[in-house]
């Protein structure tokens, strides 16, 4: 049988080619006669970069400025006059130096964002494709465009090169399903401070569409990392789901092809799991080529029924399987290879899992 290994990243504790690496050694412990194929993925937040050069090389490194200030050495790919940037790389949560809190979710800023760009124009790219998400800032772009020298300055820099906002989150930048509203607390904002973020990105808004000449703020994505899809989207970027612009770097459709099953993962999988994000956009995929999907995820929250309407056989919970959230993070690779060393052990093809054994497909 030929098995698939594609997760995302886990959240700050394991990258997508990381959690690949422990999801096959523990397929490939429990079923060693399995072919098993490992094909790390993103759909534009943290790992995209790393994820893109594991097929196409060119890896490069930039000292950018952080979210706070502090420097920070970023990573993006440069292949055939594309370059891929990851945002994360320049303002991700993990820069932050520790937990994010209210403080942090007023300072963030994306000045980093905007110098890796400048980096790439520079270095020859004629195609930019930025991947969001994982962003710790909700500054809606502002400090990216104020790092290229302003928004005129910007249009200049970038006049002749094809610019791709990567997301496959579909918030616009304002309002209740906007960047503050619905990612502010995450990135430590209590209801005081996304009041501030939300009146700040209003003003912001407003500005870059009187600088376009028309609508921003409304537009699918514009409120992806943080706002600075809104910004990517006002210099003229074309949107595409960053998980088919990874699945085309992969070769992802031939890989599903000849696939037999499909072993995904993520750090959380939850009700935004099923708004286009990677893990259903490639069940999804695999479910019109016939190739069943599962997911090994950190955390489960989707019920049994939920999960197989979105072409998903079974999905399994690392903390569960570990006993609770700390266990699963304390040893995150260890845990992820043994649970899913279990989910192997119980599969049984077409017939799907086995009714008895350690793992039970029920969450």
């Amino acid at each position: 049988m030929r098995v698939l290994i594609a997760p995302d990243s886990f959240g700050e504790t394991l990258t997508a080619v990381e959690a690949a690496e422990a999801m096959a050694a523990g397929w490939s412990a429990a079923r060693p006669g399995d072919v098993v194929v490992r094909a790390p993925q993103s759909d534009g937040g943290p790992g995209f970069a790393d994820v893109i050069s594991t097929t196409t090389g060119g890896m490069r490194s930039t000292h950018v400025a952080g979210p706070l200030g502090r420097d920070a050495d970023a990573q993006w790919v440069l292949a055939d006059g594309t370059a891929y940037i990851e945002s994360a790389q320049a303002v991700g949560l993990g820069l932050l130096g520790g937990p994010p809190s209210r403080i942090s979710s007023l300072d963030a800023h994306s000045r980093g964002v905007g110098e890796l760009i400048g980096a790439a124009i520079d270095a020859g790219a004629r195609r930019l494709v930025v991947g969001l998400g994982g962003s710790c800032c909700t500054d809606g772009g502002r400090g990216m465009i104020e790092a290229l020298g302003g928004f005129e300055r910007a249009r200049e820099r970038l006049d002749g090169v094809t610019l791709v906002a990567a997301t496959d989150v579909e918030n616009p930048l304002l309002g209740e399903h906007g960047a503050a509203h619905v990612f502010g607390r995450q990135k430590g904002a209590d209801a005081s401070a996304i009041d501030i973020l939300e009146r700040r990105n209003v003003a912001w808004a407003d500005e870059l569409e009187r600088q376009c000449g028309g609508p921003v703020s409304d537009r699918p994505g514009a409120g992806a990392a943080g706002g600075l899809g809104a910004a990517l989207l006002a210099l003229g970027a074309i949107r595409e789901s960053g998980a088919e612009v990874v699945a085309e770097c992969t070769g992802q459709a031939t890989q599903l092809a000849e696939s037999d099953i499909v072993v995904t993962g993520e750090g959380r999988f939850d009700r935004q799991s099923l708004r286009g994000k990677l893990v259903t956009t490639l069940a999804a995929a695999a479910g019109r080529l016939g190739v069943p999907t599962v997911v090994v995820a950190g955390q489960v929250v989707v019920d049994r029924d939920t999960a197989r309407a979105a072409g998903i056989v079974a999905a399994f919970s690392v903390a569960e399987f570990a006993g609770s959230v700390e266990r699963a993070m304390s040893d995150a690779a260890g845990r992820l290879e043994a649970l899913t060393s279990c989910v192997a052990d119980g599969w049984r093809g077409a017939a799907g899992f086995a009714a008895s054994g350690s793992v039970h497909p029920d969450t």
